[in-house]
């Protein structure tokens, strides 16, 4: 059994009051339970720079987690004992996300800890709904040399959000990975811990002919190999097999830019198919 205890702190770091229900009393916001927690609030509006903690009585654990009503469940690792997840509400972040995310004063938010059947999956293990810009603790996580203007609809997480509009850019939903126009851009994927893979599948921005495209791309694995894919202008996933090998990440760069007249080729989504080691 694994204690989970979560709660919402202010910027300070202190655990914020508010109600569970319409007819109690203002108190913290906290809960704890063994290897599941849930929390429901009423009249809570969130602030900027709100955190949900999820704090772990063991370290190196799957969880699956929703914190909210638009996101996704999504089973996560957590490395050490502790998760913080960053409620943005500035007008950037909103252009980024769904209306209603952390909108309202109604909530609920869980945490489980996955099954060994979950864990064991082969699967997308790139994905990650509940990831941010920086890393908060959860794997896995996104990160990039170059984010176009430091623009949340172009952050690295947008690439593994799970969400495959590519035909337009910008706000919410056609959020992506924009390079800024620099040539050795490039986008990490940490897993956190050793995974198996075999198979990348990768969905590029297509609003064309605002966009360009790469015609090339190399994945870097932990180990320092590497393995290049020819990519092609299109709207859909183009997947690329290769023999199974063990990593803790994997970095796309090299990114070879086609004729094209336009400078603004983007990455929609990434995919890693695979699992989680034991």
């Amino acid at each position: 059994m694994i204690r989970i205890t979560m709660a919402i702190l202010d910027k300070k770091g202190r655990i914020k009051e508010g109600q569970f229900s319409h007819d109690t009393k203002q108190q913290e916001i906290s809960a704890s339970g063994e290897d599941f927690v849930q929390l429901a609030l009423q009249n809570y509006l969130y602030e900027e720079g709100d955190e949900i903690k999820v704090t772990l009585d063991r370290a190196d654990t799957f969880l699956v987690v929703k914190l909210d009503e638009t996101l996704d469940s999504t089973m996560i690792y957590i490395k050490e004992k502790e998760w913080r997840y960053v409620v943005k509400r500035t007008q950037n972040a909103l252009e980024a996300a769904p209306k209603f995310r952390f909108a309202g004063n109604c909530h609920y938010l869980q945490a489980r800890v996955a099954t060994l059947a979950e864990v064991r999956a082969y699967r997308n293990i790139a994905l990650n709904p509940h990831d941010q810009k920086n890393d908060s603790g959860a794997y896995p996580h996104a990160r990039a040399n170059v984010e176009t203007r430091e623009d949340a609809t172009f952050f690295a997480c947008n690439a593994i959000d799970g969400i495959f509009a590519n035909r337009s850019h910008g706000n919410y939903p056609y959020g992506s990975w924009g390079i800024n126009q620099q040539a050795d851009a490039a986008l990490t994927i940490e897993f956190g811990k050793e995974v198996q893979v075999d198979r990348v599948r990768l969905t590029l921005r297509a609003d064309f002919p605002h966009d360009n495209y790469w015609k090339k791309v190399t994945a870097v694995f932990s180990d320092g190999s590497s393995e290049t894919f020819e990519t092609k202008k299109t709207d859909i996933g183009q997947s690329f097999d290769f023999e199974k090998r063990e990593t803790t990440c994997i970095t796309l760069c090299e990114l070879i830019q086609s004729d094209d007249p336009s400078p603004f080729p983007a990455l929609t989504q990434v995919e890693v198919f695979g699992y989680y080691e034991e």
